[in-house]
């Protein structure tokens, strides 16, 4: 090799070197440009967001009732609970303000308590609709764990309304007709997630209801009773944000 080749050689490796050396800093640049604008994780809620939940509820009424009229005006009914699943849907229009409707019917029984109808035992059964809108207020929309407050409206529909076959023993054929009602509502609850879109939800409502009850029987006929059902709404479920 001669000293002119080996020196043509020495500045080739040269150069390259120099390439190396000016390329590497800015592909490490690249590569960490890349990694500091990746998308992050999004935790909590924001406005524009859906959240959807399916709890299971236990609907506990704290009845009032007026007597049955006319034949036993000092006799009482109360209304049993019910457990069922639940859907409802919330609309965030703020970070920290949302909608939600929910959507759940429930199977009640109208009992005596004491004297004839007390006897008796369970005198009807009604399905009963609430579909009830409430305007939240969810104070830590960034967290982990996101408590809210809530009040709304409700609309209560009964419907599928029952004689009990003991009441028919006594008093003949009977068909019943329950009022619908318009009331306000109440709730408080939390979410708290399990991974960034899942989340555990606990909530309690107070629904106001009141309505009438009217019993054409063949044997005594039409009687009618007021009944306030006012329950408490207990729901644990499963959220999803979309």
């Amino acid at each position: 090799m001669t000293y002119h080749s080996f020196g043509s050689i020495v500045l080739a490796v040269g150069a390259a070197t120099a390439a190396v050396a000016v390329a590497s800093p800015a592909a490490a640049q690249d590569t960490t440009l890349a990694a500091t604008t990746q998308e992050p994780v999004r935790r909590g809620i924001q406005a524009g967001d859906v959240l959807v939940r399916v709890r299971a509820i236990l609907v506990a009424p704290n009845e009032r009732s007026g007597g049955i009229l006319p034949a036993f005006p000092g006799e009482r009914v109360r209304i049993t609970d019910s457990v069922m699943p639940e859907l409802d849907v919330t609309y965030m229009a703020t970070d920290h303000v949302g909608f939600e409707l929910i959507a759940a019917t429930t199977k009640h029984h109208a009992e005596g308590r004491t004297g004839t109808t007390g006897s008796i035992g369970k005198l009807a059964s009604t399905w009963v609709l609430p579909p009830t809108l409430t305007a939240q207020y969810h104070f830590s929309p960034r967290g982990v764990v996101r408590p809210y407050v809530g009040a709304g409206v409700n609309y209560t529909i009964f419907w599928n309304e029952q004689a009990s076959t003991g009441l028919e023993k006594a008093v003949g054929s009977t068909s019943v007709r329950m009022k619908d009602s318009v009331g306000w509502a109440a709730q408080v609850g939390v979410d708290i997630d399990i991974t960034p879109k899942v989340f555990v939800n606990l909530d309690v409502k107070y629904i106001d209801i009141d309505t009438s009850a009217r019993l054409r029987t063949t044997a005594i006929g039409t009687q009618s009773v007021r009944v306030s059902l006012d329950p408490l709404v207990f729901g644990i479920g499963l959220g999803l944000r979309l």
